[in-house]
Parts: structure tokens; C-alpha cells; sequence
């Protein structure tokens, strides 16, 4: 039992970006138990999503032709299923709201040991040490987990995405969940609030956060975004506030993000919405909090007052 079975995620016929990040941390995962990754996609166009997943390190890939998004009675019994018969070592997913749906009653079924939102993980011996944060990621700590079979989910933003091409065994796995059991169905997505403006796709991204203060004050975000070319996007806590649409959200329980440029105004750092940030080449901070979080993932910290920096950085762009 020394192989990893990844489970990618998707929506609305697309692979979600994690899914790749999955496939890293399966590949080095799966090396160092001297095991084969083993990648299932569930549901959606299967044949489509294999060209993409073909990706250097993938040893197998199994698809489940049995719908087309996500639904927890399906997931459940398909990913049963697959670890009865595949019998991995570590089942491995995203740790998104779609995989602690499903994944903890697949652990209780199968008796497996469950670590959720790892950020690191290697292997000693037989041992699986996955690291994750506690006390409100004041500490990070090494967790030894003994035990087979394993499930973990592993949080967004901290593996790279997997690159290269390969020629993969691809297996269908035949399985029909049993209707009877099936209490919902998922008829499609409509995102709540949705904006036409994808901050997944920006080269130059403007985040803000609480430190804006009043909305009124959002016009000297406004500004600068317009001088740059910018797009801007925001912290959970602006959302909530109704300042901004739910599609313009950045963060853990938002979009994840890998812009040229990310420029956090007003944004302390907490560890979900640097989640969502991680992939961007160059961050950018101001804050006036010289030990804020942010500063820690920062490639370069502004410590200062907001209503005078953004004025001055708007003023500047526009006599460039």
C-alpha cells in the first residue's frame, strides 16, 4: 500500500487550477513512498480532462464516467470504491469545501487516518509527516502519521502546478453508484453573485482589505487601478461587507490567483486569503502594521499610511 490516489477536482467542465498542484505533491509524494500516483477524475468530459492531466510523474489515470459535477453521494461511493480496488496508501485531494464534503466519510469507511490542510508533506521510514498550522497559524507543526491507509487534503497555493507531457496508462473504472442511495442531484452551477471581471486572468492585481476603512475610500483604489491597467480584487471581509461581488474575492474560500503583480493594500495576511495569492510572481504590500502577516510572503513591504502612499503611487504612474 505505497501508491497515492489523487482525486481532481473540476467545474462547470473546467479542471480546477489546484488539480495541478495535486498532481505535484502526489508525483514527489508517491517518489518517496517508492509508489506509482494514481489520478482519478470523476464525472464531467472525462476524454477532455485526460489530455490535460497527462502530465510528467502520473503513473495512471482512472476515469469515472457517472456525471457531470460534483455531487457527495456519487463521489462518496466512486471514491470508496476506487480505494477498495486500487488499495492506495494515501488518498490525496485539494482541500476544498468539495473534498471535506466527501473525503471524511470516505475515511470513515475505509478506516483511514485524516489530515486536513497540509502544507507540507514527506515521508521517513514508513512514517507520513504532513505540516500544517494551528492556533490560527501562529504555529506550524509536523504531524507523524503511523497509521495505513491515510487520507489528506492538501491546501491550495502551496505546490507549484505539474508540468510537462506524458504518455499515460489511461483506465476507465466502471462503476454505477447505487441510485437508491443518491438523495440529491446537481442540476448545474449558478454563482451567486458572479462578476464579469475574472481576477483569475489579471496580469496586474490590486487587492484590498479592511484597512480601506470606509467604502467611500474605495474611489483612491479606483483611481490607481485605472492608471495601471489594473484589476481589483478583494478580501473576504470587503465581500461579506457587500462592497464587492463574491467573483472578486481572493483567498481560501475564494479565487486563487497568479497574477504578474499582486498589490495588497489594507490586507493584515491572514492565512486563507494568502492562500489564494501564493502563485503570484511578485507581491507587493502596504500596510501600516510593520509586523503584519503579509510581510512575511511580501517580495517587497511598504510600511505606511494607505491614503498617502496610493495617492502618490496613482500621481506617479500617471507621469509615466
Amino acid at each position: 500500500m505505497s501508491d497515492v490516489l489523487a482525486v481532481v477536482e473540476h467545474r462547470r467542465g473546467e479542471l480546477r487550477p489546484v488539480s495541478f498542484e495535486l498532481l505535484t505533491a502526489g508525483r514527489d509524494l508517491a517518489a518517496a513512498m517508492d509508489g506509482e500516483l494514481h489520478v482519478a477524475v470523476i464525472g464531467g468530459p472525462v476524454d477532455r480532462y485526460v489530455d490535460r492531466l497527462n502530465r510528467a510523474g502520473v503513473d495512471v489515470i482512472h476515469t469515472v464516467d457517472n456525471g457531470a459535477e460534483f455531487n457527495h453521494d456519487v463521489y462518496v461511493q466512486t471514491v470508496d470504491a476506487l480505494c477498495q480496488t486500487l488499495e492506495p496508501g494515501v488518498l490525496l485531494t485539494p482541500h476544498t469545501v468539495n473534498a471535506l464534503d466527501y473525503v471524511p466519510a470516505v475515511a470513515i469507511d475505509r478506516e483511514m487516518a485524516l489530515v486536513t490542510d497540509v502544507l507540507e508533506l514527506s515521508v521517513e521510514d514508513d512514517t507520513l509527516l504532513a505540516t500544517r498550522e494551528f492556533y490560527e497559524s501562529k504555529v506550524t507543526a509536523s504531524m507523524a502519521v503511523e497509521d495505513t491507509p491515510r487520507a489528506v487534503t492538501i491546501r491550495p497555493g502551496e505546490w507549484p502546478a505539474a508540468e510537462g507531457i506524458a504518455e499515460t496508462e489511461v483506465r476507465f473504472f466502471e462503476f454505477e453508484p447505487d441510485d437508491e442511495s443518491i438523495k440529491s442531484h446537481v442540476e448545474g452551477y449558478e454563482e451567486a453573485g458572479s462578476s464579469e471581471v475574472d481576477v483569475t486572468a489579471a496580469d496586474f492585481l490590486i487587492g484590498v482589505g479592511r484597512g480601506i476603512g470606509e467604502v467611500e475610500n474605495l474611489a483612491l483604489i479606483e483611481d490607481l487601478a485605472e492608471a495601471g491597467d489594473a484589476t481589483i480584487a478583494a478580501s473576504r471581509p470587503l465581500v461579506d461587507k457587500g462592497w464587492f461581488e463574491t467573483g472578486r474575492q481572493v483567498g481560501q474560500s475564494g479565487k486563487t490567483v497568479s497574477p504578474d503583480v499582486y498589490l495588497a493594500i489594507g490586507i493584515s495576511g491572514a492565512v486563507q486569503h494568502v492562500a489564494g495569492i501564493k502563485g503570484a510572481d511578485t507581491i507587493v504590500a502596504i500596510n501600516t502594521d510593520p509586523h503584519a502577516p503579509i510581510f512575511d510572503i511580501a517580495d517587497q513591504a511598504i510600511v505606511g499610511d494607505l491614503f498617502e502612499i496610493v495617492p502618490a503611487l496613482t500621481e506617479q504612474v500617471h507621469t509615466q
